[in-house]
């Protein structure tokens, strides 16, 4: 009763304030205005425009993630990453080509620019999943896909070392709000049958966006590498355009509570700027608050024994993804001598990745798609896929190779619906952005990006490009072996589930707005 009296009636009091602000006096018009945006937010959900329909939110999502990984497969290409200035015995030099031939960077600063955007994502990830808890999370994808559009442009525009790595670490900040906050929308609006396989549809996009970046580097580098950047971010800024323009959506998990404590703190925040000291210590105090809260969130994640052991595991795996993306090529190149090794693993890469993905999605939703089945299919894909890539190196004829990697990386790239569905599925709706964050930084921090590096100072210690390859693919059954761990943890879907504010019923019910909405509809209209 009392949500509901205060949902009438803004300024009405039930009960005596505990710190009363003996300054503050109610202001009417502020508390109409705070009234009209509260009715537009809960709206939210349920009055989007007619084409907004899941499917197209699948589509949006999936597109911008393609772009997204478009560039990271560009900035790595030859095309456009080029090669370094060389120079014979007799003195003569070659000008090199592309960024590092144009800004004469060492093969270290080439390695820096490649994964810059680290930076910026391990910043901004938990800075966009805590901001999701006081601001329409659509709203953020939106500022996110500004910040990316704006870097990527400036990428281009880039005139040495030090302005690009700038660029590609604002990359990563732009890229922290998408990659938090897309998952659990897409979870929400999916289809309950088909949750699983439409995220497998939306990280189908990784492989896929990055075999397509190395061809689309390749060919657009005839106009000059400047204009990869410029075309791509053509192509993004319509749907950062849309983040702000299209009628705001809410999360499961974060409802009129959370859209009530914003309001609150903008009203507050306004009524306090003629008064300075106050202000100050109203500013101390939301700083405080905001990082307490963060910190709780955190300590949530750590103690949940299932999310734990879901990370560890996909950090070994994207350890072995990771550098397969970056000396797959140059390995099959000297164990096979492949002359078009680039296009022969892009090609792998790309079609099972697409067929990979979408296929783990599918058969855990026909499992029936609860946790400890995730971890059962990540298991045992893993494994088998592991068995499948480790064989394939141990064969001397190239066709035999690509027959058991391409089975390999089929089995390998099924464990991305099902990863994320785990990670979205075992903590509380409202900790779900950060989980997504989390995840995606913990495996890059400690996956893809010491990698690399690690395989090529091995490759410089044993000087054997087939005992490095089966080193490395070795750690795909590190990967099963954890994931046979979470087969056997007490695991809770916590989908339902919403600790911190249980009493927003309305929010817990509409676990699928777009959906719900679309079923009212066909509802009146047979009525």
């Amino acid at each position: 009763m009392g949500e509901k009296e205060n949902a009438q009636d803004p300024n009405s009091n039930p009960g005596p304030n505990p710190n009363p602000d003996p300054i503050q006096a109610p202001r009417p018009q502020s508390a109409a205005l705070t009234l009209e945006t509260e009715k537009d937010m809960a709206g939210a959900s349920t009055s989007n425009p007619s084409w907004f329909t899941p499917k197209r939110l699948l589509a949006i999502f999936c597109v911008i993630n393609l772009i997204n990984y478009v560039d990271r497969g560009a900035i790595a290409s030859n095309g456009v990453n080029g090669s370094a200035r060389t120079c014979s015995e007799s003195g003569v030099c070659t000008p090199g080509s592309g960024i590092q031939g144009e800004f004469d960077m060492t093969n270290f600063e080439d390695g820096v620019i490649s994964s810059a955007f680290m930076v910026g994502l391990l910043v901004a990830s938990p800075v966009f999943a805590s901001s999701a808890k006081s601001v329409n999370p659509f709203r953020l994808i939106g500022v996110g896909l500004s910040v990316w559009t704006v870097a990527v442009t400036f990428s281009g525009f880039s005139f040495n070392f030090w302005s690009m790595a700038v660029a590609r670490m604002l990359v990563g900040v732009g890229e922290a709000s998408f990659i938090s906050l897309a998952a659990p929308f897409i979870d929400d609006n999916a289809p309950v049958t088909q949750r699983t396989a439409w995220l497998g549809a939306f990280y189908m996009c990784i492989p896929t966006g990055i075999a397509v970046g190395y061809v689309y580097g390749g060919l657009i580098s005839t106009f000059g590498w400047r204009w990869a950047f410029w075309v791509l971010a053509l192509l993004m800024l319509p749907f950062a355009i849309l983040g702000f323009v299209m009628k705001p959506l809410q999360l499961k998990g974060f409802g009129q509570a959370e859209a009530n404590k914003a309001l609150a703190a903008e009203d507050q925040a306004s009524d306090l700027s003629t008064r300075e000291e106050v202000g100050d210590e109203s500013s101390k105090s939301s700083r405080y608050g905001a990082l307490t809260i963060f910190g709780k969130d955190m300590q949530l994640l750590l103690l949940n024994q299932v999310y734990v052991v879901n990370v560890l595991g996909y950090i070994a795996y994207n350890f072995v993804i990771g550098a397969y993306s970056y000396w797959g090529p140059k390995a099959g190149y000297n164990i096979y001598h492949m002359s078009n090794a680039d296009y022969m693993f892009g090609g792998v890469t790309a079609i099972c990745g697409v067929f990979g993905s979408i296929a783990g999605g599918h058969v855990l939703d026909r499992m029936n798609s609860t946790l400890p089945n995730a971890f059962k299919l990540l298991s045992f894909a893993t494994l088998l896929g592991a068995v499948f890539c480790f064989a394939a190196f141990c064969f001397r004829s190239l066709y035999v190779f690509l027959a058991l990697f391409a089975i390999g990386q089929l089995l390998v790239f099924a464990t991305q619906a099902p990863v994320n569905f785990v990670c979205l599925r075992c903590v509380e709706p409202s900790l779900r952005p950060l989980s997504m964050a989390m995840s995606t930084v913990a495996i890059h921090v400690f996956g893809d990006v010491p990698s690399s590096p690690l395989v090529g100072l091995l490759q410089d210690r044993i000087n054997n490009w087939r005992a490095t390859a089966l080193t490395l693919t070795s750690i795909l059954f590190v990967a099963a072996g954890i994931w046979v761990v979470g087969i056997f943890m007490p695991a809770v879907d916590r989908y339902d589930e919403d600790v911190e504010h249980p009493a927003s019923v309305v929010d817990k019910s509409n676990s699928t707005p777009l959906l719900v909405e679309k079923e009212k509809k066909k509802k009146t209209e047979a009525s």
